[in-house]
């Protein structure tokens, strides 16, 4: 069986500070995660009674970001782009992070087998 994992993929190019990065993955991963359970309960299940694995990656730009969104919508895979609030380092509306899964493992990677560690 396909182990279950959860990615997290993040703007390098906003330079974010650590506290305000922190809070970005930890919005992808919920809303995400949110997506997962409406789209098939018994995979997010799994994911949450084997450590709930996740990895967090790293794109340059906007660009790259909503290209992976549109790329992992198109397959079906539950996924949120997080948009800020802008209430502190960055305008409001501005696109900071992905969220992809929990799902398979081996259907991310397909995506994101070329994208850097954060």
């Amino acid at each position: 069986m396909d182990e279950i994992k959860q990615a997290i993929i993040v703007r390098k190019d906003l330079n974010l500070g650590t506290g305000k990065l922190a809070a970005q993955v930890a919005h992808a991963s919920l809303m995400s995660y949110f997506k997962a359970e409406k789209t098939d309960e018994k995979i997010a299940k799994e994911w949450l009674d084997t450590g709930e694995k996740k990895i967090v990656l790293k794109v340059d730009d906007e660009k790259a970001l909503r290209k992976l969104h549109e790329a992992f919508k198109y397959k079906g895979f539950p996924c949120a782009l997080v948009t800020d609030a802008g209430l502190t380092q960055i305008p409001p509306g501005t696109v900071t992070a992905l969220g992809v899964g929990p799902w398979k493992a081996s259907e991310i990677n397909f995506f994101t087998s070329s994208l850097k560690l954060l």
